[in-house]
């Protein structure tokens, strides 16, 4: 189970539940993807508090949509991940977007460098 919000200054959060697969990990990425390239989102927050497991389609996912927001110099943030997923994040390079908070708080970090641009 996914919930997808996006807050009024343009910002995803997607609270994943459970096992993130590949049929998951496609129907999230049609949509953040459309969002993303409607050009009224500049941040994507992924909040893996209740997310037991993810394959490699999950890491694509998150990687992907970065890709997608570089051209507006977007940010992605990854919260709350198990400590195994963490050290996965780590090794595919992105560790410097992981933190432990809630997702308003990663909402006034983005929104906070966002403004400052």
């Amino acid at each position: 189970m996914t919930d997808i919000a996006i807050t009024k200054n343009g910002i995803i959060v997607v609270t994943l539940r459970g096992e993130l697969g590949n049929h998951e990990a496609n129907r999230i990425r049609t949509q953040i993807s459309s969002e993303i390239f409607s050009g009224k989102v500049h941040g994507v927050i992924w909040d893996l508090t209740y997310l037991g497991f993810m394959d490699s389609s999950g890491i694509g996912l998150i990687l992907g949509r970065m890709r997608d927001l570089a051209p507006v110099n977007g940010k992605t943030l990854i919260l709350n991940p198990s400590a195994t997923m963490e050290k996965i994040f780590q090794f595919s390079g992105l560790g410097e977007v992981v933190r432990h908070c809630n997702a308003e708080k990663a909402i006034g970090e983005i929104g906070g460098v966002l403004h400052e641009q």
